[in-house]
């Protein structure tokens, strides 16, 4: 019998497609934003820049200083520029930081948002904003947070480094696979998430081997936009609380915590919710920890934390913050457990 479920549709308008930038004038204009803030990352001004300067007088100008982890001084500082600039609406054109600082520019000033993704971060479709502060990085979900419009163009992602797909796909799968023994899952969260992880699964070896392969970049986007679409509709688990506090609170880069954490992480939940992981082990050889971690390793996955700059005297204090404040897990956050996980996880050792 199925199990009784409850599913909430993000009302975001997804674009998807090969020289899809060229709309995001149009879908301002369906947003009714007459002067938009283009944001990016100082590695991609002047993508950024071209952009504004593409949309002529809808634009209020660039500010390119978004960061990983979303910290609360930048958003200040992104806040001050909207407001002289006269700006009412955000372009985001980026990963993870871009979209985050856009989401947090929107939580305070409830401006329209259209988000040009050029990783396979995900949070994009998401209501959900991780932001820092004071060495503690924190999630709060709100509608206002959600942006309004999604541009998915393929084409944009042929020049994102092998290494960062495969850190940014890695992280997207990570959205997902936590999604089937959420809490509030459903079966259809459930068959989008699997979905997802197939599509990621398939297209980055390809992407590993054939950087400018389209239909692998496109499956990867679609990959992605499923497994962030998911991660949008239910709650989040131990995994995520562990790379909130290694970025958060360590400064560790956003993607690859994700790809190294995330083995580990589903392996310790596997003895809980191993029917809920089955759908997701047969796609990586029946085990799901084993499978991801060698999986992860085939493509070129950083493995180890401490290759990240973490130091092991550093992980009594990690997996104190890990345990404080946990958030739903299937199986129950033990503090020394999570202490011998993460230790496997700096090490590069295989999930326990």
């Amino acid at each position: 019998m199925m199990m009784p479920f409850s599913y909430d549709i993000n009302p975001a308008r997804i674009v998807f497609g090969p020289g899809s930038v060229s709309r995001v004038a149009q879908e301002l204009g369906r947003l009714g934003v007459k002067r938009a803030l283009v944001l990016s990352t100082p590695f991609q001004e002047a993508d950024a820049q071209a952009l504004a300067d593409g949309l002529g007088a809808l634009s209020a100008g660039v500010f390119a200083g978004a960061a990983m982890h979303t910290p609360v001084e930048v958003t200040n500082s992104a806040m001050a520029v909207f407001q002289a600039a006269g700006a009412d609406g955000i372009v985001a054109l980026g990963g993870g930081s871009t979209i985050g600082l856009g989401k947090a520019i929107a939580y305070r000033n409830q401006a329209p948002q259209v988000v040009v993704a050029t990783t396979y971060a995900g949070s994009e479709v998401t209501p959900i904003l991780g932001q820092t502060e004071n060495g503690l990085k924190t999630t709060v979900k709100h509608p206002d947070i959600l942006p309004e419009v999604v541009i998915y163009d393929p084409e944009l992602t042929l020049a994102l480094p092998v290494d960062m797909s495969v850190t940014s796909g890695l992280n997207a799968m990570a959205h997902a696979v936590e999604a089937v023994y959420a809490q509030n899952r459903n079966p259809v969260s459930t068959m989008m998430a699997v979905d997802g992880v197939r599509a990621l699964r398939d297209a980055l070896p390809v992407i590993v081997r054939d950087p400018a392969n389209l239909a692998a970049r496109s499956k990867a986007l679609y990959g992605s936009w499923l497994c962030g679409t998911v991660l949008g509709t239910v709650g989040m688990a131990l995994h995520h609380k562990l790379c909130h506090t290694l970025g958060g609170s360590f400064d560790l880069p956003h993607a690859q915590t994700h790809a190294i954490v995330l083995p580990h992480s589903i392996a310790y939940n596997a003895r809980a919710a191993s029917a809920e992981l089955q759908p997701l082990a047969d796609l990586f050889g029946g085990n799901i920890g084993t499978g991801l971690h060698e999986f992860a390793r085939s493509i070129g996955a950083p493995m180890a934390l401490k290759d990240l700059g973490l130091k092991e005297n550093q992980l009594d204090q990690a997996a104190d913050i890990a345990v404080r404040n946990p958030y739903w897990n299937p199986q129950p956050i033990e503090r020394d457990a999570i202490r011998s996980l993460l230790q496997r996880a700096w090490a590069g050792a295989l999930p326990a």
